[in-house]
């Protein structure tokens, strides 16, 4: 009878055993860590042919996977965030903007953003960095874990703004000598080791290369472009974190995006180009510049390496592709704006864009690869963006131009913007202090006023004191715009300071008489003076 008994026992092993190897050979579903940078446009990175910067731990991730060409943001912050996270366009959401109107109208919506898809198939989510245009605490919108820090650009606790930071909804104080983005670094890390015999969703968003632009713990002393130093300690921390990704033996099971938020800040602007070319226009204009941003995508062995995309792409793609990299379920009944880009990082047909949309405030467009159609009804020839943007006449006869404009308005009548959650605020869809300055007079022609309209932090310009007289006033800001008391300002420097780039560029100007680029203390004396 023993030999029954074995022969049983035997018959039982096989099947088990088969079983557990099974189980042993299912594939783990892949990580996700996204990175967002924070207004760095296309040419501020060299794997984008950038002139003037190098990031080559940036560039080696795109050399390893996939760069995309044409990827859009909104033109600011806040209202990329929520489109990312939400996979919906901010006239849906109520989030047009970074005024607060808008941040409300989000609070008080029933939104589904990113982890509360991802959870469901398993993931544990984590966001570390910034949050604040971004309503409530990220664990009410379903992360797990989270370290975030209270406004923009936030490195030491030198900025009042930046003495503390929170952690899973405790505030911690930020020690003197700390830097806050390598406190990141370690939370990102941690939270990787932590979770990396499970799948994990990571966000990312960066302080860098947000304002204030300070010294970092490399640059020298007497650094004379804090602005680079920034963008290379940035380059550096991805570095660090795909060293990290190596030796823990996840990178192959790890998809990693590096993207930015917006276009560069338009101070910077002149000299972010790419193949000696500026990018029209940059942060917070409704111009190629404001929402075209860097994009790259890298898993290697499922993503091919050294490829580039030029499909067309928005951040309301990002949650569809989440979605279906994790085998998730779309929520039901929400009306979602994006379209998966997995086949295409897969190196498969899949099903392109026609056409993306960007907004800001009550402003607006459509673009499609070589036309774009605004809420005015303007067409613009984009054969040559993102370097220059052809304003085509209304009664052209060209027959392309006349066909774009009539399947672009098209785009726009489907989306019914005007019917969506865009009343709220002035329209600018700026930070209520950095809006009013530039304001419409009646019969809605914009007034384009010569006062600095300054940009808020720590270099911001201090109301006029109205005991003195109005000559003082004006002489203290060309001080203040004149960091090196040479007598005078570049428009590179003008620019830096200013909230809403579009005017200030026409106020630089219309001061600059000489038209040399370079305003001279007479020169906005006489202009503030009318």
């Amino acid at each position: 009878m023993k030999p029954f008994y074995i022969t049983i026992a035997v018959l039982f092993a096989v099947p088990l055993a088969h079983l557990k190897a099974a189980e042993t050979s299912t594939p783990r579903k892949p990580n996700i860590i996204f990175i967002l940078a924070d207004d760095l446009g296309n040419g501020n990175v060299s794997a984008y042919g950038s002139d003037n910067f190098k990031t080559p731990n940036i560039d080696a991730l795109a050399k390893s996977g996939m760069r995309f060409e044409r990827c859009f943001s909104a033109p600011v912050c806040g209202p990329s965030r929520a489109l990312l996270m939400t996979g919906r366009y901010g006239f849906r959401t109520g989030m047009t903007g970074n005024d607060k109107d808008s941040a409300k109208i989000m609070a008080e919506a029933t939104e589904i953003m990113i982890p509360k898809v991802l959870k469901p198939a398993g993931y544990v989510t984590g966001q570390v960095g910034k949050w604040s245009q971004v309503p409530l605490e990220p664990s009410d919108w379903g992360f797990d874990e989270y370290l975030r820090f209270q406004a923009s650009g936030d490195y030491w606790n030198t900025q009042d703004r930046a003495k503390n930071y929170t952690v899973n909804g405790k505030s911690v104080p930020l020690a003197d000598g700390e830097y806050l983005p390598e406190k990141m670094h370690d939370f990102a890390v941690d939270f990787i080791k932590r979770h990396q015999n499970e799948p994990f969703f990571l966000y990312y968003p960066m302080s860098h290369v947000h304002t204030d632009i300070l010294p970092t713990p490399d640059s020298a002393p007497d650094s004379k472009d804090l602005f680079m130093d920034n963008i290379k300690y940035m380059d550096k921390l991805v570095g660090k974190l795909m060293a990290e990704l190596d030796r823990l033996k996840l990178r192959e099971n790890t998809i990693v995006f590096f993207v930015g938020d917006n276009g560069v800040h338009p101070g910077e602007g002149d000299r972010s180009t790419i193949h000696g070319r500026r990018i029209s226009g940059a942060k917070g204009m409704m111009l190629e510049g404001g929402s075209l941003v860097p994009c790259i995508a890298s898993w290697p062995g499922t993503i091919a390496a050294d490829k580039v995309s030029q499909n067309l792409t928005d951040f309301s793609d990002f949650f569809p592709t989440f979605t279906e990299i994790v085998g998730g379920k779309l929520p039901e009944g929400v009306t979602l704006d994006g379209t998966s880009f997995l086949p295409v990082l897969k190196g498969e047909p899949g099903h392109p864009r026609d056409s993306i949309f960007v907004e800001l405030g009550r402003q607006w467009y459509a673009r499609e690869s070589a036309w774009k159609l605004n809420q005015s009804n303007e067409l613009f020839d984009m054969k040559d963006a993102p370097f220059v943007e052809t304003l085509v006449p209304t009664d052209s006869a060209n027959p392309d131009a006349i066909a774009a404009r009539k399947r672009l308005q098209a785009v726009l009548d489907k989306l019914n913007v005007t019917a969506g959650r865009i009343a709220h605020g002035d329209g600018t869809g700026k930070h209520a202090d950095k809006a009013k300055s530039p304001g419409k007079k009646a019969g809605g022609k914009k007034e384009v006023s010569a006062a600095p309209a300054e940009e808020s932090g720590a270099d911001s310009e201090e109301s006029p004191d109205p005991k003195k007289p109005a000559s003082d006033d004006r002489g203290a800001r060309f001080d203040k715009l004149d960091k090196e008391k040479s007598g005078k300002v570049t428009r590179e420097q003008y620019l830096k300071k200013q909230s809403d780039a579009e005017v200030g560029a026409k106020r630089f100007d219309k001061m600059d008489a000489d038209k040399d680029g370079i305003l001279t203390r007479d020169e906005f004396l006489k202009a503030q003076s009318k």
